[in-house]
């Protein structure tokens, strides 16, 4: 059971679940492709089709830490769950250390959506919901941040 499922109170319901967007991925995956593109290179470029080990032993550890940095991003692409409902907004992210931040939709004042060229090309931004006298931080790289603000502002 999700985080949000259960700590619903009687009677709320949930108008809109949001995540974060692919993109999370990016970084590990460009550093896994120029890794594998270098040992092609690599391999292409040597007379012998070989490689001296201590260049291999780079390549390799520039492939660990990509895979490393694809798993820390689908960890926090999944421990992360933003939700509105119809009585607050609700952001929670981490495993074992939590970190959740919930407004009541009566305290919020505006939803701010910031998006690069890349964010609207993809569908992808950051939102920060200014409420009165606090505001959320920003929820970054957050996937489809226009229906998430909507939901937000359409009380």
């Amino acid at each position: 059971m999700s985080y949000l499922r259960r700590i619903l109170q009687p009677g709320e319901t949930l108008r809109y679940v949001g995540r974060l967007h692919w993109i999370v991925y990016l970084p590990g995956l460009v550093l896994f492709a120029a890794a594998v593109a270098m040992y092609f290179a690599l391999v292409a470029a040597s007379p012998s089709g070989g490689a001296t080990p201590f260049i291999l032993i780079i390549l390799e550890l520039l492939m660990v830490a990509s895979l490393l940095t694809l798993l820390i991003a689908a960890l926090r692409r999944w421990t992360t769950e933003i939700a509105v409902t119809d009585r607050r907004v609700i952001f929670k992210r981490g495993l074992i250390r939590r970190h959740t931040i919930e407004m009541n939709m009566d305290k919020v004042e505006s939803v701010d959506v910031d998006q690069s060229l890349g964010g609207r090309l993809f569908g992808y931004g950051d939102i920060v919901v200014h409420g009165t006298g606090s505001t959320i931080e920003p929820f970054r790289r957050i996937a489809a941040p226009l229906a998430f603000r909507n939901q937000v502002t359409a009380r």
